[in-house]
Parts: structure tokens; C-alpha cells; sequence
């Protein structure tokens, strides 16, 4: 009997080339889609957005699956869903910047998917993700993706290290445009040519203080922009319309360039100052997740703290209480609490955290 590999269909070109190349591959496939509920009260909005999961996006993956005949379900996620709105809504609001999609990685599409392969005596569960998952020197490995620009390893930190080894991602030694010819030359349609997800799915407009304020109405976060001195430059609206290093959209004018230093939530106060400001040549993470042995000793590698962020030369210390104190060579600018940092060999992924504190002053 051929192995059976549970995927994650979103609709999209990415899983359904996935799909298609798994079947070329001779596993027995089950394509499933998570419906989150996030469209259903303004799916026409949203439907002209680069989203996922709207009930567009479950068409696209039902006609991809009847089109290479593999079974496919869609199930019910919103409840469980729910719980990474809370999480986004609740990390702005106490004056951090959540990234949702390694949540939504770690608690949903390998954590929920993983459980529901095995009710269906899956032997692998596999995505559309650019990253690869290989066996070395008799090790499970997280691996970068082939294509440099698509990587998705950073958002993937956070997976179980025993689930390793059941882990499929057919994409990883592709480019993206190959990708795309693959899903056209096998007849997938306007799948092929389909525009990739760029926000968050459940904030399809890109708004994300309009968001937060729907999902807590109960909670006023108006305060004041200040200076390191206290000084008051300007009222803002909500501290969840701001992020670390932001420059743009701070509301009122300025003779120099001001971005944006911290985020005081007991206080509602934005504090703003200059670009060199911005640097910390440290950081403490909570809730580490190592994908290797634990450390033991100073561990020398390289450090990403945010997606776009190229990984830079740090040595990290693992704590007793799941933390770890991250040491750059360089400054680095922006480093954002409630964004993750993630520790990487070459291409191989480490492991990594939570940002909760970055500092300029040396570790005592």
C-alpha cells in the first residue's frame, strides 16, 4: 500500500502543484482545507483581496482535487480559529506585534493536521510551504527552501521536533516561477496564475487597528506620542495602530525623521525618537522551541528577528526557563516584541522564540 499523506489545500497554486506532485510521487493523498470562518460576513471584500481560506479559495481547492481525483474534505476550524484572533487582537493591545501565521502554523495546520491524519492513518501530513524537510546524519532536519525569496522556514520554528519526521513539503527544492508552469502545464487553470496571500487572512483589508477595534469595542487605547523625555508631541487613537520602527502614519509632523521606540500599554503612550535609537544589540526570548538538542553551551549561529530580516551572526544562550538570551555581533535595528527570532545553521532551522525584551546595554 502506498504511504498516505494528509495536505493542506488553501486553493491556492502552491498546495495544489503540492498535491499534484505527491500524486506523481505515488502517495495516496487526502487534500483537506481548513474553513476558519474569518469571510463569512464580508467574503465579497474579501474575495478581491490576496487572501486564503474564503469560500473562493474552497471552490479552487475542491475542483483542483476532483481534477487529479484525490479525496478531499473541508472542515470546520472557527472555533479553534477564535483563538489566534484573541491572540492578535490581545498582542496589540498590550503593546506588542503578534505574528499570526506562526501561530496559526504551529497550532493549526501541523498541530490540528497532524491529529486529523492520524484518524485517518496518515503516514505524513504535507503543505504548500517553501521549505524542506530532510533526513541527515541519521537526524530529522527543518531546512531552507531552495528558493531564497519564497523561504518560509521562519514561520515554521515552532513545530514539534517529533513531528519531523512525518513531514512532507514538496516545494522546497522549487522556484516559484516552476511552481507556477508545473500548475499550468498539469491543467490547473486560473489556479496557476492565482495571486500568492499576502495579508492576513482574517484582516483582509490590511487594516489592523479597524480589526482590533471590532474584535475588543470594550477597550480604548487612545493616548499620547512622547519623546524619551515625556514630552508630548501628539494625541494618537490606539496604540494598536503602531508598530517598532514605524516611520509612516504617526499623525503629526516633524522637522526630522521620527520612528517609533516603544509602545507603553499601561500608560497608552507611543514614545518616537531617531533611526539610531532603533539599534539593540540584544534580546530575550520566552517560550524557545529547539529543533535540536538542548544547548548546553554558548551556541554560535544566526539570528532572524522578523521575515524579510537577513539572519545575522549572534550567540545564543538557552535558559533554564525555556528562554534564551540572544547576543549579536551587530547592532540590530527594530527589534520588535511579540515578533518571533529564530536561530539558524547555514540553511539548517535551530529553533526559536518570542521576542520579549531587546536591550543596548551589555548582558551582566
Amino acid at each position: 500500500m502506498p504511504a498516505r499523506v494528509v495536505l493542506a489545500m488553501s486553493g491556492g497554486v502552491d498546495s495544489s502543484v503540492a498535491a499534484h506532485l505527491l500524486r506523481e510521487r505515488g502517495y495516496d493523498v487526502v487534500g483537506l482545507f481548513m474553513r476558519t470562518g474569518v469571510h463569512a460576513e464580508d467574503d465579497s471584500r474579501a474575495a478581491n483581496k490576496k487572501g486564503c481560506c474564503s469560500a473562493v479559495d474552497a471552490g479552487d481547492a475542491r475542483r483542483v482535487a476532483d481534477r487529479l481525483d484525490i479525496p478531499f474534505y473541508a472542515l470546520d476550524f472557527a472555533d479553534d480559529f477564535g483563538r489566534i484572533m484573541d491572540y492578535f487582537a490581545d498582542e496589540y493591545l498590550a503593546g506588542r506585534t503578534p505574528n499570526p501565521c506562526v501561530v496559526c502554523n504551529t497550532w493549526l495546520k501541523f498541530g490540528k493536521l497532524w491529529s486529523y491524519g492520524q484518524q485517518l492513518g496518515a503516514d505524513f501530513i504535507a503543505t504548500g510551504h517553501y521549505v524542506r524537510a530532510a533526513q541527515q546524519d541519521g537526524e530529522h532536519r527543518l531546512l531552507r527552501a531552495l528558493d531564497p525569496a519564497k523561504d518560509q522556514s521562519y514561520v515554521l520554528f515552532g513545530l514539534s521536533r517529533e513531528l519531523l519526521p512525518h513531514l512532507l513539503f514538496p516545494l522546497g527544492n522549487y522556484h516559484k516561477d516552476e511552481v507556477r508552469a508545473i500548475g499550468r502545464s498539469v491543467g490547473l487553470g486560473t489556479v496557476a496564475d492565482k495571486p500568492d496571500s499576502v495579508e492576513i487572512c482574517f484582516v483582509p483589508d490590511n487594516d489592523h487597528a479597524r480589526f482590533i477595534r471590532r474584535h475588543r469595542p470594550e477597550l480604548a487605547t487612545a493616548g499620547n506620542i512622547i519623546d524619551r523625555h515625556g514630552t508630548i508631541l501628539a494625541p494618537h487613537d490606539g496604540i494598536e495602530n503602531f508598530t517598532i520602527g514605524q516611520r509612516k502614519g504617526l499623525g503629526f509632523g516633524s522637522a526630522s525623521r521620527r520612528y517609533v521606540l516603544e509602545i507603553i500599554p499601561e500608560t497608552h503612550d507611543v514614545v518616537i525618537g531617531d533611526r539610531e535609537e532603533l539599534l539593540a544589540t540584544s534580546l530575550r526570548a520566552e517560550r524557545v522551541n529547539w529543533l535540536i538538542d538542548l544547548p548546553t553551551d554558548a551556541l554560535k549561529c544566526q539570528a532572524k528577528i522578523r521575515y524579510r530580516h537577513t539572519p545575522a551572526a549572534a550567540t545564543v544562550i538557552a535558559l533554564p526557563d525555556g528562554a534564551a538570551q540572544v547576543e549579536f555581533a551587530e547592532p540590530q535595528s527594530a527589534i520588535t516584541p511579540g515578533q518571533a527570532v529564530v536561530f539558524y545553521e547555514g540553511d539548517r532551522v535551530l529553533g526559536g522564540g518570542w521576542i520579549e525584551t531587546a536591550s543596548s546595554e551589555p548582558e551582566a
